[in-house]
């Protein structure tokens, strides 16, 4: 599996997405997708949106393979000087005091993906979930959140070694009960690396992701992967 997702991100183009056309085809994405599997109702516009897309700790991308949108994920980066994000919201009673004693997090929501797109079975997650990974490796956050439905649940215990720390309840936005998992850094982030050296990611690559988020631009920031020239450099 590593040999063959190392072999499709050769096509992948990541896009750092702050407004234009590509925002809407994102916004549309996550509409079909929702739509398609029970999270929302009907949106006259063909677009999921909500506010905290435009928040000045709000990352929004879009996975590209081979020119075309296949993936997108948002990732709020929130720390005691930045509060802020869908998780936040949902889960105060858990979160707030955690935030206040200096603790940060990666607060990643709105996957959504193109299944008729896939390059092939079940590599969309990998290829999208990637970008939590090159988060953390920059801002090395004390974890990862991950509000997902539960039946979810057993894909990132597998992966990413996840812990339930909610019941599912409903979560701003979505019809389905969401349940919040944490993903512990440190040794579980080197651990996950060393055992999916396709997450991994140059020095450069995470600061082209992440070193400015409100960069008020109207063409998409696109970014290469590099877990390649670190295999090679092994």
């Amino acid at each position: 599996m590593n040999r063959s997702i190392m072999q499709m991100l050769e096509h992948v183009e990541y896009r750092l997405v702050t407004g234009g056309e590509d925002l809407e085809e994102i916004y549309r994405l996550r509409y079909q997708s929702y739509l398609q599997s029970g999270m929302c109702g009907p949106i006259a516009s063909g677009m999921f949106e909500d506010r905290w897309d435009d928040l000045p700790n709000s990352y929004r991308f879009g996975v590209y393979y081979d020119g075309r949108l296949v993936s997108t994920l948002r990732l709020h980066y929130i720390s005691s000087e930045h509060p802020y994000s869908p998780s936040v919201d949902a889960y105060p009673e858990i979160l707030r005091e955690r935030l206040a004693r200096g603790e940060s997090f990666i607060d990643g929501t709105r996957f959504a993906t193109d299944p008729f797109s896939a390059p092939a079975p079940g590599v969309l997650p990998f290829l999208t979930l990637r970008l939590g990974m090159v988060a953390s490796s920059y801002f090395g956050q004390t974890a990862v959140l991950t509000p997902v439905k539960v039946e979810h649940s057993a894909y990132y215990h597998r992966i990413f070694h996840a812990e339930q720390k909610t019941e599912g309840k409903v979560f701003p936005g979505v019809l389905a009960p969401i349940a919040l998992f944490e993903i512990p850094c440190g040794e579980n982030l080197r651990q996950t690396l060393e055992r999916f050296p396709f997450f991994k990611s140059t020095p450069m690559e995470q600061r082209m992701m992440f070193a400015n988020p409100a960069i008020n631009r109207l063409t998409p920031l696109s970014i290469v992967p590099t877990a390649k020239y670190l295999r090679e450099a092994a």
